[in-house]
Protein backbone atom coordinates (compact mmCIF):
# COMPACT_ATOMS: atom_id res chain seq x y z
CA UNK A 1 0.00 0.00 0.00
CA UNK A 2 1.50 3.36 -1.01
CA UNK A 3 2.24 5.88 1.74
CA UNK A 4 -0.45 8.35 0.66
CA UNK A 5 -3.13 5.70 1.06
CA UNK A 6 -2.49 5.70 4.79
CA UNK A 7 -3.93 9.20 5.01
CA UNK A 8 -7.31 7.75 4.11
CA UNK A 9 -6.72 4.80 6.44
CA UNK A 10 -5.94 7.21 9.31
CA UNK A 11 -9.13 9.18 8.64
CA UNK A 12 -11.09 5.94 8.58
CA UNK A 13 -9.57 4.78 11.87
CA UNK A 14 -10.37 8.07 13.63
CA UNK A 15 -13.92 8.05 12.27
CA UNK A 16 -14.43 4.63 13.85
CA UNK A 17 -12.96 5.82 17.16
CA UNK A 18 -15.45 8.69 17.04
CA UNK A 19 -18.53 6.55 16.46
CA UNK A 20 -17.27 4.09 19.08
CA UNK A 21 -17.11 6.85 21.68
CA UNK A 22 -20.54 8.15 20.64
CA UNK A 23 -22.13 4.72 21.02
CA UNK A 24 -20.03 3.33 23.88
CA UNK A 25 -20.70 6.14 26.35
CA UNK A 26 -24.47 5.70 26.31
CA UNK A 27 -24.54 2.60 28.52
CA UNK A 28 -22.89 4.39 31.44
CA UNK A 29 -24.98 7.54 30.96
CA UNK A 30 -28.27 5.63 30.67
CA UNK A 31 -29.12 5.62 34.41
CA UNK A 32 -28.51 9.40 34.50
CA UNK A 33 -30.84 9.87 31.52
CA UNK A 34 -33.44 7.67 33.23
CA UNK A 35 -33.31 9.85 36.32
CA UNK A 36 -33.21 13.18 34.46
CA UNK A 37 -36.38 12.54 32.46
CA UNK A 38 -38.11 10.19 34.95
CA UNK A 39 -38.03 7.26 32.52
CA UNK A 40 -38.27 3.47 32.81
CA UNK A 41 -36.19 0.82 30.98
CA UNK A 42 -39.09 0.60 28.51
CA UNK A 43 -39.59 4.30 27.81
CA UNK A 44 -35.88 5.05 27.48
CA UNK A 45 -35.74 2.64 24.56
CA UNK A 46 -37.48 5.31 22.46
CA UNK A 47 -33.98 6.78 22.16
CA UNK A 48 -32.78 3.55 20.53
CA UNK A 49 -35.89 3.23 18.40
CA UNK A 50 -35.65 6.77 17.05
CA UNK A 51 -32.36 5.86 15.41
CA UNK A 52 -34.06 3.28 13.18
CA UNK A 53 -35.31 5.77 10.58
CA UNK A 54 -31.79 7.17 10.20
CA UNK A 55 -30.32 3.69 9.76
CA UNK A 56 -32.97 2.81 7.16
CA UNK A 57 -32.19 5.92 5.11
CA UNK A 58 -28.49 5.12 5.33
CA UNK A 59 -29.08 1.53 4.21
CA UNK A 60 -30.95 2.64 1.11
CA UNK A 61 -28.89 5.67 0.17
CA UNK A 62 -25.26 5.08 1.15
CA UNK A 63 -24.01 3.49 -2.08
CA UNK A 64 -26.11 5.83 -4.24
CA UNK A 65 -24.94 8.90 -2.34
CA UNK A 66 -21.29 7.84 -2.50
CA UNK A 67 -21.55 7.26 -6.25
CA UNK A 68 -23.08 10.70 -6.82
CA UNK A 69 -21.09 13.03 -4.53
CA UNK A 70 -18.07 10.89 -3.67
CA UNK A 71 -17.19 9.02 -0.51
CA UNK A 72 -15.35 11.93 1.15
CA UNK A 73 -18.30 14.30 0.73
CA UNK A 74 -20.72 11.67 1.98
CA UNK A 75 -18.55 11.12 5.06
CA UNK A 76 -18.35 14.87 5.63
CA UNK A 77 -22.15 15.12 5.61
CA UNK A 78 -22.38 12.08 7.89
CA UNK A 79 -19.84 13.51 10.37
CA UNK A 80 -21.68 16.84 10.51
CA UNK A 81 -24.98 15.02 11.05
CA UNK A 82 -23.60 12.89 13.89
CA UNK A 83 -21.93 15.85 15.60
CA UNK A 84 -25.16 17.84 15.39
CA UNK A 85 -27.10 14.98 17.00
CA UNK A 86 -24.67 14.81 19.93
CA UNK A 87 -24.84 18.58 20.44
CA UNK A 88 -28.65 18.31 20.60
CA UNK A 89 -28.27 15.48 23.16
CA UNK A 90 -26.14 17.85 25.24
CA UNK A 91 -28.55 20.80 25.19
CA UNK A 92 -31.98 19.18 24.81
CA UNK A 93 -34.31 20.66 27.44
CA UNK A 94 -36.96 17.98 26.90
CA UNK A 95 -36.96 14.22 26.34
CA UNK A 96 -38.83 14.30 23.02
CA UNK A 97 -36.17 16.61 21.52
CA UNK A 98 -33.45 14.14 22.45
CA UNK A 99 -35.49 11.32 20.95
CA UNK A 100 -35.92 13.26 17.70
CA UNK A 101 -32.16 13.81 17.51
CA UNK A 102 -31.73 10.04 17.55
CA UNK A 103 -32.76 9.99 13.89
CA UNK A 104 -29.80 12.21 13.01
CA UNK A 105 -27.49 10.07 15.10
CA UNK A 106 -28.65 6.92 13.30
CA UNK A 107 -28.19 8.52 9.89
CA UNK A 108 -24.72 9.81 10.69
CA UNK A 109 -23.45 6.54 12.14
CA UNK A 110 -25.08 4.48 9.37
CA UNK A 111 -23.44 6.48 6.58
CA UNK A 112 -20.02 6.50 8.27
CA UNK A 113 -20.21 2.77 8.94
CA UNK A 114 -21.23 1.90 5.38
CA UNK A 115 -18.77 4.28 3.69
CA UNK A 116 -15.72 3.37 5.74
CA UNK A 117 -16.37 -0.38 5.55
CA UNK A 118 -16.67 -0.17 1.76
CA UNK A 119 -13.44 1.81 1.56
CA UNK A 120 -11.47 -0.62 3.75
CA UNK A 121 -12.96 -3.76 2.16
CA UNK A 122 -11.47 -2.63 -1.14
CA UNK A 123 -7.99 -2.69 0.44
CA UNK A 124 -8.20 -6.52 0.24
CA UNK A 125 -6.42 -6.90 3.58
CA UNK A 126 -7.99 -8.80 6.46
CA UNK A 127 -5.55 -7.29 8.94
CA UNK A 128 -6.53 -3.71 8.04
CA UNK A 129 -10.22 -4.63 8.34
CA UNK A 130 -9.59 -6.12 11.77
CA UNK A 131 -7.59 -3.09 12.91
CA UNK A 132 -10.32 -0.75 11.63
CA UNK A 133 -12.88 -2.42 13.84
CA UNK A 134 -10.35 -2.52 16.67
CA UNK A 135 -10.35 1.27 16.51
CA UNK A 136 -14.12 1.18 16.93
CA UNK A 137 -13.41 -0.87 20.04
CA UNK A 138 -10.89 1.75 21.19
CA UNK A 139 -13.61 4.39 20.93
CA UNK A 140 -16.18 2.13 22.53
CA UNK A 141 -13.97 1.48 25.57
CA UNK A 142 -12.97 5.15 25.81
CA UNK A 143 -16.64 6.15 25.81
CA UNK A 144 -17.64 4.39 29.07
CA UNK A 145 -14.24 5.10 30.65
CA UNK A 146 -14.62 8.82 29.91
CA UNK A 147 -18.25 8.87 31.06
CA UNK A 148 -17.47 6.95 34.27
CA UNK A 149 -14.53 9.21 35.12
CA UNK A 150 -16.39 12.47 34.45
CA UNK A 151 -19.45 11.27 36.39
CA UNK A 152 -17.17 10.39 39.30
CA UNK A 153 -15.87 13.97 39.25
CA UNK A 154 -19.43 15.28 39.41
CA UNK A 155 -20.01 16.32 35.79
CA UNK A 156 -23.61 15.97 34.61
CA UNK A 157 -24.42 13.71 31.68
CA UNK A 158 -25.34 16.52 29.25
CA UNK A 159 -21.96 18.23 29.68
CA UNK A 160 -20.34 14.84 29.04
CA UNK A 161 -22.23 14.63 25.74
CA UNK A 162 -20.88 18.06 24.84
CA UNK A 163 -17.35 16.72 25.31
CA UNK A 164 -18.20 13.70 23.15
CA UNK A 165 -19.56 16.02 20.45
CA UNK A 166 -16.24 17.85 20.44
CA UNK A 167 -14.32 14.62 19.92
CA UNK A 168 -16.62 13.52 17.08
CA UNK A 169 -16.42 17.00 15.58
CA UNK A 170 -12.75 16.39 14.76
CA UNK A 171 -14.00 13.94 12.13
CA UNK A 172 -15.69 16.85 10.36
CA UNK A 173 -12.32 18.61 10.10
CA UNK A 174 -10.64 15.49 8.67
CA UNK A 175 -13.32 14.89 6.07
CA UNK A 176 -13.39 18.58 5.16
CA UNK A 177 -9.66 18.32 4.45
CA UNK A 178 -10.29 15.29 2.21
CA UNK A 179 -12.94 17.22 0.26
CA UNK A 180 -11.03 20.50 -0.08
CA UNK A 181 -7.83 18.81 -1.25
CA UNK A 182 -9.73 16.28 -3.38
CA UNK A 183 -8.15 13.26 -1.72
CA UNK A 184 -8.45 10.76 -4.57
CA UNK A 185 -8.05 7.58 -2.53
CA UNK A 186 -11.27 8.35 -0.68
CA UNK A 187 -13.24 9.45 -3.72
CA UNK A 188 -12.50 7.00 -6.51
CA UNK A 189 -13.22 3.62 -4.97
CA UNK A 190 -16.99 3.87 -5.07
CA UNK A 191 -17.30 6.26 -7.99
CA UNK A 192 -19.73 4.66 -10.44
CA UNK A 193 -22.55 5.90 -12.63
CA UNK A 194 -25.85 6.39 -10.82
CA UNK A 195 -27.57 3.88 -13.09
CA UNK A 196 -24.93 1.26 -12.30
CA UNK A 197 -25.20 1.99 -8.57
CA UNK A 198 -28.98 1.59 -8.65
CA UNK A 199 -28.70 -1.65 -10.61
CA UNK A 200 -26.11 -2.99 -8.17
CA UNK A 201 -28.32 -2.10 -5.20
CA UNK A 202 -31.33 -3.87 -6.73
CA UNK A 203 -29.20 -6.91 -7.49
CA UNK A 204 -27.76 -6.93 -3.97
CA UNK A 205 -31.26 -6.86 -2.50
CA UNK A 206 -32.12 -9.96 -4.54
CA UNK A 207 -29.01 -11.89 -3.49
CA UNK A 208 -29.65 -14.34 -0.61
CA UNK A 209 -26.06 -14.16 0.64
CA UNK A 210 -26.34 -10.38 1.05
CA UNK A 211 -29.69 -10.59 2.83
CA UNK A 212 -28.54 -13.32 5.20
CA UNK A 213 -25.28 -11.49 5.93
CA UNK A 214 -27.34 -8.38 6.71
CA UNK A 215 -29.58 -10.28 9.14
CA UNK A 216 -26.54 -11.92 10.75
CA UNK A 217 -24.90 -8.54 11.32
CA UNK A 218 -28.18 -7.04 12.53
CA UNK A 219 -28.39 -9.69 15.25
CA UNK A 220 -24.67 -9.42 15.97
CA UNK A 221 -24.70 -5.62 16.31
CA UNK A 222 -27.86 -5.88 18.43
CA UNK A 223 -26.05 -8.29 20.75
CA UNK A 224 -22.95 -6.09 20.93
CA UNK A 225 -24.99 -2.92 21.53
CA UNK A 226 -27.27 -4.58 24.08
CA UNK A 227 -24.27 -5.58 26.16
CA UNK A 228 -22.78 -2.11 25.83
CA UNK A 229 -26.06 -0.37 26.70
CA UNK A 230 -27.44 -2.64 29.42
CA UNK A 231 -24.45 -4.34 31.11
CA UNK A 232 -23.80 -1.33 33.36
CA UNK A 233 -27.44 -1.23 34.47
CA UNK A 234 -27.50 -5.00 35.04
CA UNK A 235 -24.31 -4.88 37.10
CA UNK A 236 -25.05 -1.72 39.12
CA UNK A 237 -28.85 -1.69 39.47
CA UNK A 238 -29.66 -5.40 39.51
CA UNK A 239 -26.54 -7.06 40.93
CA UNK A 240 -25.44 -4.31 43.30
CA UNK A 241 -21.97 -3.89 41.86
CA UNK A 242 -20.42 -0.53 42.91
CA UNK A 243 -20.99 2.03 40.18
CA UNK A 244 -17.31 2.69 39.42
CA UNK A 245 -16.56 -1.03 39.18
CA UNK A 246 -19.64 -1.55 37.01
CA UNK A 247 -18.56 1.29 34.74
CA UNK A 248 -15.06 -0.02 34.30
CA UNK A 249 -16.37 -3.56 33.75
CA UNK A 250 -18.15 -2.19 30.67
CA UNK A 251 -14.83 -0.61 29.67
CA UNK A 252 -13.24 -4.06 30.09
CA UNK A 253 -15.90 -5.48 27.76
CA UNK A 254 -14.90 -3.01 25.04
CA UNK A 255 -11.21 -3.61 25.81
CA UNK A 256 -11.70 -7.31 25.15
CA UNK A 257 -13.36 -6.48 21.85
CA UNK A 258 -10.52 -4.12 20.90
CA UNK A 259 -7.80 -6.67 21.68
CA UNK A 260 -9.71 -9.32 19.74
CA UNK A 261 -9.89 -7.13 16.65
CA UNK A 262 -6.22 -6.21 16.84
CA UNK A 263 -5.26 -9.89 16.68
CA UNK A 264 -8.05 -10.89 14.28
CA UNK A 265 -5.78 -10.76 11.24
CA UNK A 266 -3.46 -13.34 12.80
CA UNK A 267 -6.34 -15.70 13.51
CA UNK A 268 -7.67 -15.32 9.98
CA UNK A 269 -4.21 -15.95 8.52
CA UNK A 270 -3.78 -19.21 10.44
CA UNK A 271 -7.32 -20.54 10.78
CA UNK A 272 -9.15 -18.89 7.90
CA UNK A 273 -12.10 -16.54 8.22
CA UNK A 274 -14.67 -19.34 8.55
CA UNK A 275 -12.90 -21.17 11.37
CA UNK A 276 -12.14 -17.91 13.12
CA UNK A 277 -15.86 -17.14 13.21
CA UNK A 278 -16.66 -20.67 14.41
CA UNK A 279 -14.18 -20.26 17.26
CA UNK A 280 -15.47 -16.78 18.10
CA UNK A 281 -19.12 -17.81 18.29
CA UNK A 282 -18.26 -20.83 20.48
CA UNK A 283 -16.30 -18.59 22.86
CA UNK A 284 -19.17 -16.11 22.84
CA UNK A 285 -21.63 -18.74 23.99
CA UNK A 286 -19.29 -19.75 26.83
CA UNK A 287 -18.83 -16.14 27.95
CA UNK A 288 -22.56 -15.38 27.86
CA UNK A 289 -23.26 -18.55 29.83
CA UNK A 290 -20.83 -17.40 32.54
CA UNK A 291 -22.29 -13.86 32.65
CA UNK A 292 -25.76 -15.34 33.14
CA UNK A 293 -25.07 -18.05 35.74
CA UNK A 294 -22.06 -16.59 37.60
CA UNK A 295 -23.19 -13.03 38.34
CA UNK A 296 -20.44 -12.10 40.84
CA UNK A 297 -17.43 -12.69 38.59
CA UNK A 298 -15.89 -9.98 36.42
CA UNK A 299 -14.09 -12.00 33.73
CA UNK A 300 -17.10 -12.78 31.52
CA UNK A 301 -17.61 -9.29 30.05
CA UNK A 302 -14.05 -8.91 28.66
CA UNK A 303 -14.24 -12.52 27.45
CA UNK A 304 -17.52 -11.77 25.64
CA UNK A 305 -15.96 -8.69 24.07
CA UNK A 306 -12.99 -10.72 22.82
CA UNK A 307 -15.34 -13.37 21.41
CA UNK A 308 -17.46 -10.80 19.56
CA UNK A 309 -14.44 -9.10 18.03
CA UNK A 310 -13.97 -11.00 14.77
CA UNK A 311 -17.59 -11.60 13.78
CA UNK A 312 -18.45 -8.24 12.20
CA UNK A 313 -15.16 -7.49 10.37
CA UNK A 314 -14.79 -11.08 9.14
CA UNK A 315 -18.33 -11.07 7.73
CA UNK A 316 -17.67 -7.77 5.94
CA UNK A 317 -14.29 -8.96 4.68
CA UNK A 318 -15.90 -12.06 3.17
CA UNK A 319 -18.56 -10.17 1.21
CA UNK A 320 -16.27 -9.27 -1.75
CA UNK A 321 -15.40 -12.97 -1.90
CA UNK A 322 -19.05 -14.04 -2.01
CA UNK A 323 -20.59 -11.58 -4.49
CA UNK A 324 -19.68 -10.04 -7.84
CA UNK A 325 -17.17 -7.17 -7.74
CA UNK A 326 -19.65 -4.66 -9.18
CA UNK A 327 -22.08 -5.45 -6.37
CA UNK A 328 -19.62 -4.98 -3.49
CA UNK A 329 -20.24 -1.26 -2.62
CA UNK A 330 -24.02 -1.72 -2.65
CA UNK A 331 -23.80 -5.00 -0.72
CA UNK A 332 -21.53 -3.62 2.00
CA UNK A 333 -23.48 -0.37 2.22
CA UNK A 334 -26.71 -2.32 2.63
CA UNK A 335 -25.53 -4.91 5.17
CA UNK A 336 -23.68 -2.42 7.39
CA UNK A 337 -26.60 -0.02 7.50
CA UNK A 338 -29.11 -2.81 8.10
CA UNK A 339 -26.78 -4.13 10.80
CA UNK A 340 -27.01 -0.75 12.50
CA UNK A 341 -30.75 -1.37 12.90
CA UNK A 342 -29.77 -4.03 15.40
CA UNK A 343 -28.17 -1.38 17.60
CA UNK A 344 -31.57 0.28 17.92
CA UNK A 345 -34.14 -2.50 17.73
CA UNK A 346 -32.65 -5.31 19.83
CA UNK A 347 -31.68 -3.18 22.88
CA UNK A 348 -35.15 -1.64 22.59
CA UNK A 349 -36.91 -5.00 22.73
CA UNK A 350 -34.69 -6.11 25.62
CA UNK A 351 -35.58 -2.91 27.47
CA UNK A 352 -39.29 -3.60 27.05
CA UNK A 353 -38.89 -7.13 28.34
CA UNK A 354 -36.65 -6.03 31.23
CA UNK A 355 -39.24 -3.46 32.26
CA UNK A 356 -41.67 -6.34 32.89
CA UNK A 357 -39.35 -9.16 33.96
CA UNK A 358 -36.44 -7.29 35.57
CA UNK A 359 -32.94 -6.50 34.35
CA UNK A 360 -31.69 -10.04 35.11
CA UNK A 361 -33.61 -11.28 32.07
CA UNK A 362 -31.10 -9.54 29.80
CA UNK A 363 -28.20 -12.01 30.34
CA UNK A 364 -30.65 -14.86 29.70
CA UNK A 365 -31.80 -13.41 26.37
CA UNK A 366 -28.23 -13.00 25.10
CA UNK A 367 -27.92 -16.77 24.63
CA UNK A 368 -30.58 -17.23 21.89
CA UNK A 369 -29.20 -14.19 20.04
CA UNK A 370 -25.79 -15.85 19.86
CA UNK A 371 -27.38 -19.08 18.62
CA UNK A 372 -29.10 -17.15 15.80
CA UNK A 373 -25.72 -15.70 14.78
CA UNK A 374 -24.28 -19.22 14.71
CA UNK A 375 -27.14 -20.56 12.57
CA UNK A 376 -26.90 -17.73 10.01
CA UNK A 377 -23.12 -18.05 9.83
CA UNK A 378 -23.36 -21.77 9.07
CA UNK A 379 -26.00 -21.05 6.39
CA UNK A 380 -23.58 -18.71 4.64
CA UNK A 381 -20.80 -21.29 4.86
CA UNK A 382 -23.03 -23.89 3.20
CA UNK A 383 -24.93 -21.85 0.63
CA UNK A 384 -22.62 -18.89 -0.10
CA UNK A 385 -19.12 -20.37 -0.37
CA UNK A 386 -16.11 -18.09 -0.79
CA UNK A 387 -15.06 -17.55 -4.39
CA UNK A 388 -11.45 -17.78 -5.46
CA UNK A 389 -10.28 -18.10 -1.89
CA UNK A 390 -9.65 -21.19 0.27
CA UNK A 391 -11.98 -21.52 3.24
CA UNK A 392 -9.21 -22.50 5.66
CA UNK A 393 -6.53 -19.93 4.91
CA UNK A 394 -6.52 -16.30 3.88
CA UNK A 395 -3.42 -14.62 2.51
CA UNK A 396 -2.84 -10.90 2.73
Amino acid sequence: MIASAWIGIALAFYAFIAIGIAEGGLGVLLPSILAAYNLTPATVTLLFLSQVSGYVVAAISSSLLASRIGLARMLLVASMTLTSALVIYAIAPRWHIMVAAGTLLGLGIGLIDAGINTYIANQDNANVMGVLHAFYGVGALLGPALATTLLAFGMDWQRIYLHIAGIVGMTVIGMLWAVIFDYKSMNTRVATQDADAKTSLKLALRTPAVLVAGILLLVYVGTEASLGNWAYSVQSLSRGTPEVIAGYSVTAYWLGLTIGRLVMGRFVAHLGAIRTMDFSIGLLLAGLFAWWLLPNQLFSLPLIGFALAAIFPATIWLIPRRVATTMVPAAIGFVTSVASLGAATIPTVLGWIADKAGLEIIPVLMMPLALVVLALHRWLVKYAPIKNEPTTEVHY
